[in-house]
């Protein structure tokens, strides 16, 4: 028996004795997306009445979130550094934050010496080896920094994490408390991809070329790429997130990664979001790794990729280029996440290209995407200095190195056509465009 297995067996615990032991904790973390542990945020819930205003400092969430709700207000403080459905209101409120920031930045930001180390980390592992390592399985991003720099490391052991390969381990003897308990990992279905994201999906695929190293944002409209990718060869990934429509594409022989001058062979990502068949295809396998945020999402590192293509959504556009992709209605709604890194990463690589991909209009048709100029307060994501490619279903604009008055021409065209008249006028006045 090996020295890890002696002392696995003392620091098992139930998730209520896990949380006991954190109860002095000021601040503590989750693992991100997948790789929260509902068995322990639940637990968290439970024995709320240990903690006063609690620090929670968390990104993106699919679980319940009641620890950001106003009823329990008292007992908990969500920092958000990326907003979902359940956070938005805490995040908007008085009795929650909003940090904004970069995505590859979170590493340091949760790191040993960083303004949000955390006093405790709950998250969910796979299994450990025969060498006593258990892989972070569903995200590496800041979860690895914020738990190799928690006072205290309390983790759910899974057998359904799956185990995914990289620089993306923990050993056994660095875990304080574990958890085991085997829980279905939560599964995000592809999204629904109508005839609007079809037009745009074949907008973006017509500017990639075999051989292309791809990063995708979530949403329907990357996802509606992907069905365009299919008569493509040889084409790479080095992207913050992967989803099941890669798996499809990597099994249809199109993505190969094998033209990849950086990387060659390896799928590159930070953290996973589909469903079991993604899971599933992600565990052991060596053509695809997790790596840190600060690695996968450095714009330094994403240039080494020669033909990098970014395509990352938005809200808004304004007619100088400027781009909104994290507020609505004078409320802040998501957060930049890792656009601007994969815009930049993309923009200095060789060959690269970024883009940023929208409906032309609100579902409903009423409201403009493209806009003469954002209304007071509302904040910059991609500034027009970084912007490359804007694309709608209407067309293609491509905004790098053009003037203002270029640009106003450019987007007027493919915003929606009862929306260009209004806006031709206004650019007129603004840039005096003919």
């Amino acid at each position: 028996m090996e020295k890890w297995q002696k002392k696995y067996k003392a620091k098992i615990c139930s998730p209520d004795e896990a949380i006991q032991k954190i109860k002095s904790a000021k601040r503590i973390s989750f693992g991100h997306i997948c790789s929260e542990s509902s068995v322990l945020t639940e637990a968290l819930i439970r024995n709320k009445k240990l903690f006063k205003k609690l620090e929670i400092d968390h990104l993106l969430s699919i679980g319940k979130c009641e620890y950001a709700k106003e009823e329990n207000s008292e007992y908990f403080h969500h920092n958000a550094l990326f907003i979902g459905p359940k956070t938005r209101e805490a995040a908007n409120s008085s009795y929650g934050d909003y940090t904004p920031i970069f995505f590859y930045e979170t590493a340091k930001i949760f790191g040993k010496d960083g303004d949000l180390s955390p006093d405790a980390m709950l998250l969910q592992v796979s299994t450990p080896d025969e060498h006593g390592y258990c892989s972070y399985g569903l995200s590496c991003d800041h979860t690895k920094s914020a738990t190799e720099s928690a006072k205290i490391v309390v983790a759910q052991i899974n057998k359904f994490v799956p185990r995914t390969l990289g620089n993306c381990f923990i050993h056994i003897d660095d875990i304080d408390y574990i958890i085991l308990e085997d829980t279905p990992i939560p599964e995000i279905p592809a999204p629904v991809v109508g005839e609007l994201e079809e037009k745009i999906g074949a907008n973006c695929a017509s500017l990639i070329n075999d051989g292309d190293t791809l990063q995708l944002g979530i949403g329907a409209i990357p996802f509606a790429v992907l069905n365009f990718l299919k008569d493509k060869k040889d084409l790479g990934i080095h992207s913050e997130m992967i989803s099941d429509g890669i798996v499809d594409l990597i099994q249809a022989g199109v993505i190969t990664n094998k033209k990849k001058n950086f990387n060659p062979n390896k799928v590159i990502a930070t953290f996973l979001l589909g469903t079991k068949k993604l899971y599933d295809y992600a565990n052991n396998n060596p053509a695809i790794e997790l790596h840190p945020v600060d690695y996968v999402n450095n714009p330094m590192i994403i240039a080494q990729n020669n033909n990098m293509i970014s395509i990352n959504s938005a809200i808004q556009v304004d007619l100088m280029g400027q781009v909104n992709a994290e507020y609505i209605n004078t409320k802040q709604f998501s957060g930049p996440g890792g656009q601007v890194d994969f815009v930049r990463g993309a923009t200095m690589s060789n060959g690269g290209k970024s883009i940023i991909a929208l409906p032309s209009t609100t579902a409903d048709e009423k409201i403009s995407r493209i806009v003469f100029t954002f209304e007071e307060g509302v904040p910059v994501t991609t500034s027009r200095n970084d912007v490359d490619y804007i694309i709608t279903e209407y067309g293609i604009a491509h905004l790098k190195g053009k003037t203002l008055r270029e640009r106003a021409k450019l987007l007027i065209e493919i915003a929606h056509p009862k929306f260009r008249e209004e806006l031709r006028k206004r650019a007129i006045e603004k840039f005096e465009i003919l």
